[in-house]
């Protein structure tokens, strides 16, 4: 799309649509999300819109794509005429996979880390890891990173030569190589 194009498109769905260009976490910070420091919000995450001012989020937190995290459950309103809403939290230096799902009510500490695809309805203490639905600890967070820090080698690590936009083809099939052997870890 030409920039003329795309200026016309963008001004007929702001004024004319009345479209908000805005992100989703953008538009949740304007009604109450809170959250610290380099954070890194990946595609498609949701921020219960409607409930958003109930949602805080610490400092170092990435949360991959997909992630939905819900302050509300509107299972009750049809029988009881309420939705049931709770405070959701997030601590410091966490990591939530891709697709995962949390539920109202959720406290999670710190140095935490959620595998992809959790469901996750129950506190998680400080230090773990955990994964699942229903999402449960399976490690300690000191005990995950010692493990995988042991796992790097020299044959196995990746600069940043081998990402997306950097990467050359001859690097792109070196990786590969590599990687038949095992995973490996980049930059």
């Amino acid at each position: 799309m030409t920039n003329i194009a795309e200026s016309i498109y963008r001004f007929i769905k702001k004024n004319l649509l009345h479209v908000d260009m805005r992100s989703q976490i953008e538009i949740a910070e304007t009604n109450g999300f809170k959250h610290g420091e380099r954070c890194a919000f990946m595609g498609e995450v949701i921020i219960d819109p409607g409930h958003c001012w109930l949602i805080e989020v610490g400092n170092d937190v990435t949360l991959a794509p997909r992630v939905h995290i819900l302050a509300h459950d509107a299972s009750t309103k049809r029988q009881l005429g309420y939705t049931r809403i709770a405070e959701v939290k997030i601590g410091n230096n966490v990591f939530i996979g891709a697709g995962s799902i949390i539920l109202p009510g959720v406290h999670i500490g710190d140095d935490v880390i959620i595998g992809a695809g959790s469901i996750v309805s129950r506190d998680i203490p400080s230090n773990s890891v955990a994964v699942g639905n229903p999402c449960k600890v399976i490690s300690s967070y000191t005990d995950y990173m010692a493990r995988k820090k042991r796992e790097m080698t020299p044959k196995n690590t990746f600069d940043e030569g081998y990402i997306i936009g950097t990467i050359s083809e001859e690097k792109k099939a070196e990786m590969k190589k590599k990687l038949k052997k095992g995973p490996g870890f980049i930059k």
